[in-house]
């Protein structure tokens, strides 16, 4: 990790996000292309990954050019704005996924491999895919051409119409819950698929406790698997929810026996990596409490200053096992360069209170809005 300090200074690697929602092509009003790119900028990201629940979803290299052209267009803004500022170019490597199915709607595949030239990985994110013999084939497909299922893991049968954890605030509150096990079944299935087909297979967004402990037997076993969580699963609960749209997003917030189960997990290296999810909606959207709302939360730009403040001062874990997990462990497994990515320098001492006013993506909703935190950037190009 480069660590180079002058007072209260340490410059740190742009960090790797495996998992944002960039939302154009077709949902351009949650945010743009250049929207997010900025977002990723302000959060000290230095590559990205969009997942595909688009319009049109990106099934085949026909219906991927748009998010391409708009990919190509954001990534020169960022270039063009930063050297406005500072005289230097500073780059964002934003790459996309390809779905796994024909409009993620887990009925027939995707070209995959008309896709796999140009994309990241394949993931129907968004959607679980309910069909154990598509998942199979998806995976022996993806095998023979080097390339991750990313896969959001969700059995449709099991959610009840639940929108928050099934636990203690949505028995007291009377909302309907989403189970654990809807989350730890396609991930108990998937794994037996990856070790007979012998797949990279990567479990997006972790958030239940069952979960974590089946990847960590999976590992020992010699099953190539990893898997993220996001900043939110590691430092909330269920515990802490509100009737507010902004604390809704799938999987939920869970149990802080679940919290304590990730927190182990990104000690013990069960857990490989932590991605945002970040999932921009309109406030209109995102104004109808806890039933109502859009699943999804903000993260890029309040990631670091969470996890800094939450994770690292309070001697959980350090501050170069952070960056492993922000940086280095997805560019490794997601086989991201990392060569042109500039650090940030980032006063660690700094404290802020979060302002989801200020946020230079589209959405606003984040639980962390009044948050007291730690870290700023404190120019736009490291040197």
């Amino acid at each position: 990790m480069a660590d180079s300090r002058q007072n209260n200074i340490v410059s740190l690697p742009g960090f790797v996000d495996v998992h944002v929602h960039f939302r154009e092509p077709g949902f351009s009003y949650k945010e743009t292309m250049a929207t997010g790119a900025a977002a990723a900028i302000a959060g000290g990201y230095g590559a990205v990954c969009t997942m595909p629940n688009l319009n049109p979803v990106p099934d085949s290299l026909r219906k991927l050019e748009p998010e391409l052209r708009a990919i190509e267009e954001a990534v020169k803004a960022v270039e063009e704005s930063s050297r406005s500022k500072c005289g230097v170019s500073r780059t964002l490597k934003i790459l996309p996924y390809g779905a796994i199915t024909v409009d993620e709607k887990g009925e027939q595949l995707a070209d995959l491999e008309g896709l796999a030239p140009y994309v990241i990985a394949f993931s129907d994110d968004g959607r679980g895919v309910q069909s154990a013999e598509l998942m199979r084939e998806a995976m022996r497909r993806a095998k023979a051409l080097g390339k991750l299922i990313a896969a959001h893991c969700e059995d449709n049968s099991l959610l009840r119409g639940g929108y928050i954890h099934d636990g203690a605030y949505a028995r007291k509150h009377g909302h309907r819950g989403i189970c654990s096990e809807s989350e730890w079944r396609p991930i108990y299935r998937d794994l037996d698929l990856a070790a007979a087909t012998g797949a990279a297979y990567h479990v997006c967004h972790v958030s239940a406790k069952e979960s974590v402990e089946l990847i960590r037997q999976a590992k020992k076993s010699g099953v190539n698997v990893t898997c993220e969580t996001g900043p939110h699963y590691l430092v909330l609960t269920d515990e802490d929810l509100q009737e507010d749209g902004r604390f809704k997003m799938n999987p939920p917030l869970r149990s802080p026996d679940d919290r304590d189960a990730l927190i182990e997990g990104i000690i013990d290296g069960t857990v490989d990596m932590i991605a945002t999810d970040h999932a921009p909606h309109s406030a209109e959207e995102k104004s109808r409490g806890l039933e109502g709302s859009a699943f999804g939360i903000v993260g890029l730009e309040t990631a670091f200053p969470v996890l800094y403040t939450k994770l690292v001062r309070t001697g959980i874990i350090t501050l170069d096992e952070l960056v492993r997990l922000m940086s280095g462990s997805p560019a490794k497994r997601f086989g991201i360069p990392t060569g042109g990515i500039m650090p940030f320098n980032w006063d660690l001492d700094n404290e802020f209170t979060v302002d989801s006013a200020s946020f230079v993506s589209k959405g606003k909703a984040t639980p962390f809005d009044g948050w007291k935190l730690y870290g700023t950037i404190v120019s736009d190009l490291a040197g």
